[in-house]
């Protein structure tokens, strides 16, 4: 399903389509605030969260929930209203859950991580009954869940699109797929991105380098998938709006990177030596089971569907562009 044309948009959807616009493209727009802002929901408020209350701040009434008073802080700090929420064990909000955050906003956005065992999602069950028995408002309700591309599972390195079935290869990608399937199948009608590594100048694997850890040797290696973070942030606020019902999008970026390459490329630009190879039984002993699990799966991502409905335009289209705005040899 394609998106309608941009005069058929609403104008919360203009509004929206100026806060996905590249930072530098936005700066220059004067900022006035606005009595009767539409609402937005973050419901996990990390640090997608805040780049995405950045750029909504002005034109948006934006609520965020967060799990400390630290975290709080924080987020009213970068300029939106926080909500102590525990998705676990129902603890941390002065008031009832419920009356926290159902009615609160039309669109939600549920950027938190699933729960930490079994392969169903609590999490997901319990936003539903928090956001009033799991229907959505009258009109024009949107829920976007942020998911995996994990859920694809091992593609041996072949192309990968959204009707690929899911073949999920850990208990944390059975999860994420139990999430989408249960807000999907609500009466949110919830919009899914799948989402894969995500980086930023204070998200690069600098440690791991640091620490010399091997990768498999080119013949061994597995394909990676990326995504930078303010590109993340501004796919969610176009997903918000031009996102179709139920309908799932790979949330990527071009680059076709073997691991060992993408680390090569971090390393460079940073001025640390380049990892070691070595072989598969080497990895095991350096690596460790979670580093390893990632190993084990390898897929090429097409973003073809996010570009076209979402009408998303990359502004860092690869790893290269992201990787250009650090400072050289060492200063990132």
């Amino acid at each position: 399903m394609n998106a309608p044309p941009a005069s058929a948009a609403a104008p919360e959807a203009a509004e929206a389509s100026a806060a996905a616009r590249p930072e530098r493209t936005r700066g220059a727009e004067r900022r006035r605030p606005r009595l009767g802002r539409p609402r937005v929901l973050l419901i996990g408020c990390g640090d997608i969260g805040l780049r995405i209350v950045a750029r909504l701040r002005d034109r948006y009434r934006v609520f965020g929930t967060v799990t400390s008073a630290a975290r709080a802080a924080a987020l009213r700090e970068a300029g939106a209203i926080p909500l102590l929420l525990d998705l676990d064990t129902g603890s941390g909000a002065p008031t009832p859950q419920r009356g926290r955050i159902a009615g609160l906003a039309r669109r939600v956005m549920v950027l938190a991580p699933t729960s930490t065992t079994g392969r169903r999602d609590r999490r997901a069950r319990r936003i539903l009954r928090l956001l009033a028995t799991g229907r959505a408002p009258a009109g024009t309700g949107r829920l976007l869940y942020i998911s995996t591309t994990g859920v694809y599972g091992d593609r041996q390195g072949a192309w990968t699109d959204e009707t690929t079935p899911a073949a999920p290869g850990n208990e944390r990608a059975h999860r994420r797929l139990d999430a989408e399937r249960t807000l999907r199948t609500s009466g949110w009608n919830a919009a899914v991105l799948r989402v894969p590594g995500i980086y930023a100048a204070d998200r690069l694997p600098l440690e791991r380098l640091r620490a010399a850890i091997p990768v498999p040797f080119p013949e061994q290696d597995v394909y990676t998938n990326h995504i930078h973070a303010e590109d993340l942030a501004r796919a969610c606020i176009a997903a918000l709006y031009r996102a179709a019902p139920t309908r799932v999008y790979n949330t990527i970026d071009d680059t076709q990177l073997r691991l060992g390459d993408y680390l090569d490329q971090v390393a460079d630009r940073a001025g640390l030596p380049r990892p070691p190879r070595a072989a598969w039984e080497q990895m095991r002993a350096a690596a460790g089971p979670q580093r390893m699990s990632f190993l084990g799966e390898s897929r090429r991502l097409r973003n073809v569907r996010m570009k076209r409905e979402l009408r998303l335009r990359l502004q860092y289209p690869d790893v290269g562009a992201g990787l250009a705005e650090l400072a050289p040899r060492g200063g990132a």
